[in-house]
């Protein structure tokens, strides 16, 4: 990887969007710290757009996304919030060929669009469930992510959030989930499993197209991507513009994929540094 700092002014200065983790790369701690709330807003007041992808539910995304009014807390500044690893996702109701406002603009209104069709989704739900007890009743020591309730098209097992797990278990986890013909990833706090096709590469794109009416293929030099563990490998990949925020050194030994470059600042504040990087470049 290489410093922050070394990335081209010219390439930041093409950047339309951002597409980005939450746990561990936009959040601290599982909270948005003022400064990745100031530097999201900060992108879209300068006209990007910024979509995060995360392995968090649908369920959990909601208040982010709506804003809670309960809490007084407002809705984060982005164009859409993908959940569960792209299975499911929130998104303006109303798009345009020309680009989107924020959520937070004119009381626009949000859908709830999923990658697969109802009656997939619908025998998928059950098959998922059976793994899961099959993890639970075979895996010592496995518990279910407290934000369970909220997942419709996956099933994480926490193993760094309120419980630790150790990477033997980790590992049989995955293996169990894969030898079930799932998809499994290992986040900074979840393993995450789900049947389909869908990932956050395909999310990347469904996104573009389903908002935008574009090829995210076409264009990928103009956007960047910000991440922080091993399930952001396939966007790392993709992605020539890669940024891991520097708690990325955590997965060290279990990278392939590595990002292109790395912030000094760790979840939060490095994307925040990232923020600033291309708000900098269309300064100069």
């Amino acid at each position: 990887m290489l410093p922050l700092s070394s990335w081209p002014l010219a390439q930041r200065r093409g950047i339309i969007g951002v597409f980005t983790d939450i746990d561990d790369t936009l959040t601290t701690h599982q909270a948005i710290t003022p400064d990745a709330r100031h530097a999201l807003t900060d992108l879209k007041a300068a006209g990007l757009v910024v979509i995060p992808i995360t392995g968090r539910p649908i369920g959990w995304c909601e208040p982010h996304a709506y804003g809670d009014v309960a809490r007084g807390l407002p809705a984060w500044a982005v164009d859409a919030m993908v959940a569960e690893n792209g299975g499911v996702a929130f998104a303006p109701t109303l798009t345009s060929q020309n680009g989107l406002q924020p959520l937070l603009d004119k009381g626009q209104q949000l859908s709830k669009i999923y990658y697969t069709e109802a009656a997939e989704r619908v025998i998928n739900t059950q098959k998922l469930q059976q793994v899961a007890q099959r993890i639970l009743s075979e895996i010592p020591g496995t518990t279910l992510s407290q934000d369970s309730a909220g997942r419709e098209t996956d099933i994480a097992i926490d193993h760094a959030e309120c419980v630790t797990l150790a990477p033997d278990k980790v590992a049989q986890v995955v293996a169990l989930m894969q030898s079930e013909g799932m998809q499994a990833t290992v986040s900074s706090i979840h393993i995450n499993g789900w049947y389909g096709s869908h990932n956050k590469w395909t999310a990347a794109r469904w996104m573009v197209a389903t908002l935008f009416h574009r090829n995210l293929d076409d264009e990928l030099d103009r956007w960047v991507y910000v991440g922080d563990s091993t399930n952001d490998q396939l966007m790392f990949r993709h992605f020539p513009h890669s940024v891991g925020v520097a708690n990325i050194h955590q997965f060290d030994g279990q990278l392939q994929h590595w990002p292109r470059y790395e912030t000094v600042g760790e979840r939060g504040a490095g994307f925040a540094e990232v923020a600033h990087a291309i708000l900098q470049a269309r300064l100069a």
